[in-house]
């Protein structure tokens, strides 16, 4: 369990380095001088002293293993400018080209809330990827109900020596969550006193990153200390700082051989592609403001806006300020809307949108301690403790609209609109209108921008005692405690402050609160101030407060390993490991009363998420290496189980089989079979009941005709609603957790087959591997979307009598009010197969020593079914999920001095087949994207330095049509592209 120390030197280069540094600038020891390989374990077999712990395996041996292991350096992450281990851990040299939560997805609703990085291996998402830190488990930590997986900012970056990544499924070895893979960060071993700077400046001199750190150390034969203080800051980079991000358009042909764009809207305003807001990730209608909306008149009784047709005689029903137009029904306004005008001619794009972070900003605190103690006693026993603290302050500005109702009669009106009948109040829709008031003038106006923010707090300390046994065995009980807290505030709207400010009466020459109950401040007359977005700063301070929340998850870990030698073999010792495992979980987030009580104006309702498990595991492992030099070089297999029983859902088991056979020392077959699983996470199980509402117009029951499906015009009218219903109301859609409804763990069976290529010859080496990966995940958590569940249910031959149409309730009588219920629920499969290749080359040049490094991955297979009767729809060479991805770089090295050069290549895809059938007038597609980095160093024993740049040709994202991915700007939002632009980076370290 605990991690020694895998390997170093010429054994960490042969993990085919995702991202090449000099390795020959370092000392091997004799246990540590293996030929070249794929994996940093495949090394020559050593006696017991220097028998060491490897990633994937809790046995102390140097056996070749059986799945691949990959090793990038501290010094791999310098040279390419990775400031932070979270941009080395989501970077395309660990994550193959799949996507990740990072800053750019800061306005978006993700598990660990705003400002929470995670990391998915495989595509499979974080929850099924198992972070450790020296081998032992790292605790959730965020914000909001949806905590389940390791926020990557808790990690410490100067500390790091190497991480490992173990690209197969482990969970007979480390437990719930190793589905994918399993991510090892290792820590140093240092003694001194080391200083650390590091500095990168994008090209456009917004976003700049900055860490200052100290890393020390110092120890004798009876006791050691290592530990590290740090701190990291990134500025927000704007949309409005890149160019590729201001301006969101359709982005769409023509169909007559146009380029992309030239068959978009074109602004009346402006005659170029209008741009819409970029609120609005997917699509390319924009919010609607400066906009208000009115009974409906003839046009020709109007003013048209530009871009309204001439002559238009339709209904207008929505309007802006003109002080021009002095004629007509509305004197003041002219018409943008209504019946089949086109909504483009309506302003839907704010300047306020470009303050928004294209890459949100974030402050970190990051302190590591760790220490040994040697007893000298109890089989030569040794105290061993880590602490690790850290500190996120993490911000986000958001942009919204703001939708406000003025009821029939209002003082708040002028006299020439106060008593028209715009349209029914709509609680659900727009929770200020007063009931049964029919609503005169309704305003689309800009908000403007809005500020989150979060502080998460993280500390787990964690230590043990291990020594010796007799007959060569070891021992190992470790016991750890984790505490996550987070406090996330927003400011925003309240609905009771703001309908209370609209109910007013006349109070001199003003207005004031008809209720003054809280220093009510009276909501500004109607005005075209209060259309463009202009309010009185008195009346926002009134309506608008901060809203904050709290979320803390606590871990405990109890653990004991034992293993040793059991007899010979006639390719060695046979190795067992023994061990049991207790771990028990609790989550406590509690939304603000004012959510709770579902007061926030445009914003869903949540309540307390709160709810806690524990398993206790036990785990046997065994390796047998069966012939060494006889008839073959080396012939090693290997087996584990694993026993978990979960207080929540009862038991399981999980074994895997492994092997290794290398016909002559310079070639080798490897693979393995085995079991997985991942237990339902706390917020899966005990989600808070949070309440929204979706669009009226997506009931499935509403305006249906005889030609629509047989089975949905039945089950409606069952439910008394008859063919031609119009709703009115918006669908309410309450979600919850799964454990009421027995949520169970998932299951999944992982392959892994590969060979290693790896002959010696003068002066060099040269290695190649090719590993083929298939994962099946079955009985997986997901949660269904309202439209699914909606669907299910009304289209079933059974109807009510099936169980889906349990989450759907209906009202009996017009306008037959809608509310469905979303949970998780154990239904999903997904299934992902592919090949990784690896190669590397290394050979004597001029008195240096050149590195060369390829890494690239092919994805065969990708894909994911809600329920058995989904489509299989394979996803791989979509956008955002390329058939292949590689890293290549090159290393020369000569006399302390390095020139590093790397590529990273993501394939083109394309989704054009499948979202529009090949419609022309679309383009969902992207080409090869290739980033070039290049960087020089300088290493002297007591100083380093590193200068270069990321991005070398400031490539920009490509672009794709609006309507189906979200986007930044017309970019697909993906992390595989690089949305900073061309950036300058300096490392310098000094030691003492």
């Amino acid at each position: 369990m605990k991690s020694y120390g895998l390997l170093s030197a010429t054994a960490i280069a042969s993990a085919m380095l995702a991202i090449g540094a000099p390795a020959w600038a370092q000392t091997s020891t004799p246990a540590e001088s293996a030929s070249l390989s794929t994996s940093p374990t495949e090394t020559d077999k050593s006696d017991d002293s220097n028998d060491i712990l490897v990633t994937g395996s809790h046995i102390r041996s140097i056996y070749k293993g059986a799945d691949p292991v990959i090793t990038i350096r501290r010094e791999d992450a310098v040279a390419n400018g990775f400031s932070t281990t979270t941009d080395l851990l989501q970077s395309n040299a660990i994550t193959n080209g799949t996507s990740q939560i990072n800053n750019a997805y800061g306005g978006y609703v993700t598990n660990g809330g705003p400002g929470a990085n995670t990391i998915s291996l495989r595509g499979l998402g974080p929850s099924r990827t198992l972070l450790l830190l020296n081998g032992r488990r790292l605790a959730p930590s965020g914000s909001r109900g949806a905590v389940g997986s390791v926020d990557l900012n808790t990690l410490p970056s100067a500390m790091v020596d190497r991480i490992e990544v173990l690209n197969a499924g482990s969970s007979s070895i480390y437990g719930s969550d190793a589905v994918a893979g399993v991510i090892n960060v290792i820590t140093r071993k240092f003694k001194g006193l080391e200083l650390d700077g590091e500095v990168n400046v994008p090209g456009v001199g917004a976003g700049v990153q900055k860490r200052l750190a100290a890393v020390f150390g110092a120890g004798n034969d009876d006791f050691s200390i290592n530990g590290s203080i740090e701190y990291y800051k990134r500025n927000a980079l704007a949309y409005a700082d890149r160019d590729f991000s201001q301006c969101q358009i359709g982005y769409r042909n023509d169909g007559k051989g146009g380029g992309p764009g030239t068959g978009d809207f074109i602004d009346p305003k402006t005659g170029k592609s209008k741009c819409y807001g970029i609120a609005n990730g997917t699509g390319d209608s924009g919010v609607t403001i400066n906009t208000i909306g009115l009974p409906g008149v003839l046009g020709g009784t109007v003013a048209l806006a530009p871009g309204v047709p001439a002559g238009y005689n339709g209904t207008c029903n929505r309007f802006r300020p003109n002080p021009l137009v002095t004629t007509g029904a509305y004197p003041g306004y002219e018409c943008v809307g209504g019946g089949s005008i086109s909504l483009n001619v309506r302003d839907t794009f704010a300047p306020s949108l470009l303050n928004q972070p294209l890459i949100s900003g974030t402050e970190n605190y990051n302190g590591f301690l760790s220490g040994t103690y040697n007893l000298h006693a109890l089989g030569d026993a040794e105290l061993y403790g880590e602490l690790l603290v850290s500190r996120r302050d993490s911000s986000q500005l958001g942009q919204r609209q703001f939708t406000i109702d003025y009821n029939q009669g209002s003082l708040l009106l002028p006299t020439a609109l106060r008593n028209g009948n715009f349209g029914s109040c709509v609680q659900a829709s727009f929770p200020t209108c007063i009931t049964g008031t029919p609503v005169a003038a309704r305003v689309f106006a800009n908000y403007g921008n809005y500020n989150n923010y979060q502080t998460s707090d993280y500390v787990k300390f964690g230590g043990g005692i291990r020594g010796n046994l007799p007959y060569k065995f070891h021992y190992d009980l470790y016991a750890s405690q984790s505490w996550s807290d987070a406090r996330y505030t927003t400011d925003l709207i309240l609905t009771n402050r703001l309908a209370q400010s609209l109910d007013v009466v006349a109070s001199g020459s003003g207005f004031a609160c008809r209720n003054p109950v809280g220093g009510c401040v009276a909501a500004p007359a109607l005005t075209s101030d209060v259309i463009g977005g202009v309010f009185p700063q008195a009346w926002l301070n009134y309506v608008v407060a901060p809203v904050t929340g709290t979320t803390k998850f606590r871990e405990t870990t109890f653990a004991a390993n034992f293993d040793g030698p059991l007899f010979d073999l006639p390719g060695g010792t046979a190795q067992i490991a023994l061990g049991a495992e207790h771990r028990s979980q609790n989550i406590d987030d509690t939304p603000s009363t004012e959510s709770q009580n579902g007061n926030l104006y445009g914003f869903t309702s949540s309540t307390i998420t709160r709810g806690s498990d524990s398993v206790t595991e036990g785990y046997g492992e065994l390796e047998l290496p069966l012939l060494h030099n006889q008839l073959i070089h080396d012939l090693t297999v290997t087996a584990s189980g694993r026993y978990t029983s979960y207080r929540s859902y009862g038991g399981n088991f999980t074994y895997k089989f492994g092997g290794l056979i290398s016909p002559v020392e310079w070639f080798s077959v490897r693979g393995s079979y085995g079991t997985s699983f991942r237990a339902p996470q706390l917020f899966e199980q005990y989600l808070g009941a949070t309440s929204g509402f979706q669009a009226a117009q997506n009931d499935i029951c509403g305006n249906l005709t005889a030609n629509s499906l047989p089975n949905r015009i039945k089950n409606c009218a069952a439910d008394g609603v008859p063919l031609g219903f119009t709703p009115t109301n918006g669908i309410q859609v309450n979600q919850r957790g799964g454990a009421a409804s027995g949520l169970a763990s998932e299951n999944s069976r992982n392959i892994n087959v590969g060979g290693v290529f790896n002959p010696k010859f003068a002066g060099g080496s040269f290695s190649l591997s090719v590993d083929y990966f298939d994962i099946k995940v079955s009985n997986g958590v997901s949660q269904l979307s309202y439209s699914t569940i909606l669907s299910q249910c009304y289209d079933s031959v059974e109807f009510r009598a099936n169980s889906v149409c349990n989450l759907v309730v209906r009202g009996s009588t017009a306008p037959y009010p809608l509310t469905v219920t979303t949970g998780y629920v154990n239904i999903a499969t997904s299934v992902v197969r592919g090949i990784d290749y690896n190669a590397r080359f290394t050979h004597d040049l001029a008195g240096g020593k050149v590195l060369l490094n390829a890494k690239v991955t092919q994805f065969l297979s990708m894909y994911d079914q809600n329920l058995p009767t989904d489509p299989i729809v394979d996803q791989v060479g979509f956008v955002r999920q390329p058939r292949f991805t590689g890293v290549f770089d090159a290393t020369y090295a000569l006399k302390g001095f390095s020139v590093h050069y790397s590529g990273e290549w993501t394939q083109h895809t394309s989704s054009d087949t499948y979202v529009t059938g090949n419609d022309p007038t679309y383009n969902f597609n992207t080409p090869d994207y290739w980033l070039h980095s290049l960087s020089v160093a300088y290493k002297a024993p007591k100083y380093e330095m590193t200068v270069g740049v990321r991005n070398l040709t400031d490539k920009n994202p490509p672009s794709i049509s609006a309507g189906y991915y979200n986007r930044v700007g017309n970019a697909p939002l993906y992390s595989g592209y690089d949305f900073v632009g061309r950036t300058f980076f300096v490392s310098v370290t000094t030691k003492f």
